[in-house]
């Protein structure tokens, strides 16, 4: 095993960018119904340290499932603390289908010009940003 590498399972936090690459490639891996857990997880924890070197410390080595116990904690914290942004969440499920049902909105939101469906490959309208 080379410098650096750790359990293909648990997050690689030797700087941030290392952390984002291992979260990232780890909630590939992940089955689909542990996927926005653990992503919520990270960002929470990220929100909740904020030094860099802190954070990095705080989730090296973990495992998917530390890192939503972390996540877990990290809203309750916040939670109960009052931040208007989690306070009137009543718990962690909640958080996650607000957030899964924000995301779904969001794609949808996303819809595609309506130029790009007439039958022929015209882009040049979109040159005009260019």
């Amino acid at each position: 095993m080379t410098a650096g590498c750790g359990a293909p399972d648990q997050i690689n936090a030797r700087n941030l960018q290392a952390a984002h690459k291992s979260m990232n490639r780890i909630k590939q891996h992940l089955p689909p119904d542990d996927r926005l857990p653990f992503e919520m997880a990270y960002w929470l924890v990220r929100e909740q340290v904020k030094n860099e070197a802190d954070f990095l410390k705080a989730i090296d080595g973990k495992a998917p499932s530390q890192l939503i116990e972390l996540g877990k904690a990290a809203f309750g914290s916040r939670k109960s603390a009052g931040d208007p942004k989690y306070a009137k969440l009543e718990n962690w499920e909640q958080l996650l289908a607000e957030s899964g049902k924000q995301r779904t909105d969001d794609s949808d939101a996303e819809q595609q010009d309506p130029r790009d469906k007439k039958g022929y490959p015209r882009v040049d309208y979109k040159m005009h940003a260019m």
